[in-house]
């Protein structure tokens, strides 16, 4: 199994080739979780992920042959950037597989690495199965996206990284796809700290490797906004250091995982993808399991698509009562919609949408519901706004 010296040679053959990323203590965080909270900015890399520690190392170990064969890769994003841009550097063919479903930002970026990029499958295990289908057919080095140990240590380093600038570290949480970057961090932590705690954490939909430790039979979803983390199968290497040496594991829902995402966006003004937030969304949802501990998080990613980063900002204002919907009751008279945004702007918000509904309504006919998308401060904030409205003498409801 893999020992301390594997992740601190792949360190040094890492040297000058990855970031020494940033491990700072988030105040504001701490404060809100109620733990002691320090950030490891993996987010930072070049390709925005900590993927490609574990690429550029086992890259740096092939033999002269298996490099002037090229590789190929199998990955939904992240994985096939580090192996890309790394495989660009070395003077390397690298051809990636691709899922159908994987965000175009992640596409582009990885074609940008003059990787040769094909899309292939509805799923990980099909778009694995295609990458070893064209590895034999054009004698390519396939490059495991988790299950293998030179991948396993490269990622190890990170633990390295976080240990030496925070060594009483009580607790480390990390985010579970196949195992890569919690069965490197685990080998190395465990290695130098036997006390330290390490917690994974995957996504409610997508709990592999929780069915695989526990024995449980979870129901397995079709997709999450987690998708970095989204693996049907554990890896056998990851799966037994995972076993040994990872002494918890916890399930996070979508709603956690967004929330997160935008906590980091506010409060850090950092941007991470699902799987970067899964750690602190573990905090969020069991703020009880970590209070008072001194808890190292990675934030692994940051290559989200940006739409779907606009919905999940949008849904955080809901959820937070900074964007809200009411209707409101009234006369369908000239001057009484005036009125009532009159009355809105008194009470300090600020109209995003407004609709008339006239025939999908239980009103007597000369009335109209009126439905308002505000911009509030908070959901005290749309209280007053309803009050107020219902001073003027409208009838008016939080929908």
């Amino acid at each position: 199994m893999l020992q301390l010296h594997d992740i601190e040679t792949a360190a040094g053959r890492l040297a000058g080739q990855v970031l020494d990323t940033p491990f700072v203590e988030s105040r504001t965080i701490s404060q809100l979780t109620g733990c002691q909270v320090f950030l490891k900015f993996e987010n930072l890399q070049y390709t925005a992920s900590f993927k490609e520690r574990g690429a550029c190392n086992k890259l740096a170990q092939l033999s002269a042959d298996e490099r002037a064969r090229g590789v190929i890769a199998m990955s939904a994003g992240n994985h096939a950037q580090g192996v890309a841009y790394h495989a660009q550097r070395l003077g390397l063919r690298a051809v990636i597989v691709m899922p159908r479903f994987t965000p175009g930002v992640k596409v582009e970026r990885t074609r940008g690495f003059g990787a040769e990029v094909v899309l292939h499958g509805d799923t990980l295990e099909a778009a694995r199965a295609h990458a070893h289908e064209l590895a034999q057919k054009q004698s390519l080095v396939f490059v495991h996206p988790y299950d293998d140990e030179a991948i396993v240590a490269g990622q190890g380093t990170v633990a390295l990284e976080m240990l030496r600038e925070q060594p009483d570290l009580d607790t480390l949480v990390i985010a579970i796809g196949g195992g890569g970057l919690i069965g490197g961090i685990a080998s190395a932590a465990k290695a130098i700290r036997p006390g330290i705690e390490i917690v994974g954490v995957q996504a409610e939909r997508f709990p592999a490797m929780v069915n695989a430790i526990r024995g449980t039979q979870l129901p397995q979803g079709a997709s999450t906004i987690a998708e970095g983390i989204a693996v049907g199968t554990p890896g056998e290497i990851t799966e037994a250091i995972i076993r040994q040496r990872v002494d918890d594991l916890l399930l996070v829902d979508e709603g956690d995982i967004e929330q997160a995402i935008v906590m980091l966006l506010e409060i850090e003004k950092t941007l991470v993808e699902g799987a970067g937030a899964a750690g602190l969304a573990a905090l969020l949802k069991h703020p009880g399991r970590f209070a008072g501990k001194r808890v190292g998080l990675v934030l692994s990613g940051g290559n989200i698509d940006p739409m779907l980063l606009a919905s999940i900002i949008e849904r955080g204002m809901v959820r937070a009562g900074r964007l809200a919907r009411i209707q409101v009751n009234a006369r369908d008279v000239p001057g009484n919609l005036a009125r009532i945004t009159a009355t809105v702007a008194e009470a300090g918000a600020n109209i995003d949408e407004v609709h008339h509904q006239r025939a999908f309504t239980l009103l007597a006919a000369q009335n109209v519901a009126i439905e308002l998308v505000l911009q509030t401060r908070g959901r005290e904030h749309v209280a007053q706004v309803i009050d107020r409205l219902r001073d003027a003498g409208f009838e008016a409801t939080l929908l």
